[in-house]
């Protein structure tokens, strides 16, 4: 079952589908409107892989990686389904992009690929927003580009692994303003799943609720002040956010 994390009047609380909205956690049937979402998961580590799909890569004329390329996100980062994320005014180019994220579910070194998928509890949307005009370039990734807060919506569900068959095998679509301009699937990854947590924990311990964003595939375009972008990954969820320019934070 979908779960999720919201805030209903004032309180934390967990959520899950239902036919009228969501369910909360003692019982209560609320709609969808009535709540704000949360990020569905409190992450420790937040690993986010760059050009990980090959035809990504070589939109951006670059070649693809020969090993995972990985960089690091803070929890600031994060905002839930039907949040809204900042676009300043100086840059000319910020485009989003549609990924699976592996939620961990228990610490472990040395993993080997076939044991991978016992050390993961579920999966996740992410959008990790980009804004090229900070990139140094895609290998260096600055702390601009990926570190700015609110820049990661993520939601709306946390799925278990067990309702996801093959998650190597799932279309991603990004919708901006409901036209759809993304659009790829997860077997096109250059490192799987496996070979990714294999790779991190042949160094670094891998803990519980540490996050994987997994790559997003070709057809990153640039987005708008008051543009609706949804990402969305299939039997994981369409997560919903929208672009806001600086006067939003200049407000007397």
């Amino acid at each position: 079952m979908r779960r999720a994390r919201v805030i209903y009047k004032g309180a934390v609380v967990e959520a899950y589908e239902h036919e009228r909205g969501l369910r909360l956690a003692d019982g209560r049937i609320v709609t969808e409107d009535e709540v704000e979402w949360l990020p569905p998961v409190q992450p420790q580590t937040i690993f986010t892989l760059g050009l990980n799909y090959a035809d990504h890569a070589a939109e951006l004329s670059f070649e693809a990686p020969k090993e995972p390329l990985v960089f690091l996100k803070g929890p600031n980062t994060l905002v839930g389904h039907k949040g809204e994320t900042r676009r300043p005014n100086d840059v000319t180019f910020m485009h989003y992009e549609c990924e699976l994220a592996v939620v961990i579910g228990k610490s472990g070194k040395q993993i080997k690929a076939e044991r991978a998928y016992d050390y993961v509890a579920g999966y996740t949307v992410v959008n990790d927003y980009a804004l090229r005009d900070y990139l140094e370039n895609y290998y260096r990734p600055n702390l601009r580009v990926k570190n700015r807060d609110a820049c990661t919506p993520i939601g709306p569900w946390f799925v278990p692994k067990h309702h996801v068959e093959d998650p190597m095998n799932l279309t991603l679509r990004t919708y901006i303003n409901g036209d759809v301009k993304q659009e790829g699937s997860t077997r096109d990854m250059v490192f799987s799943i496996p070979e990714l947590i294999e790779h991190l924990s042949s160094f670094m311990t891998l803990n519980e609720g540490d996050l994987i964003l997994t790559g997003t595939p070709k057809g990153s375009v640039d987005t708008k002040v008051g543009d609706v972008v949804v990402t969305e990954v299939e039997g994981i969820g369409a997560l919903e956010n929208t672009i806001v320019g600086d006067e939003s934070f200049h407000r007397s």
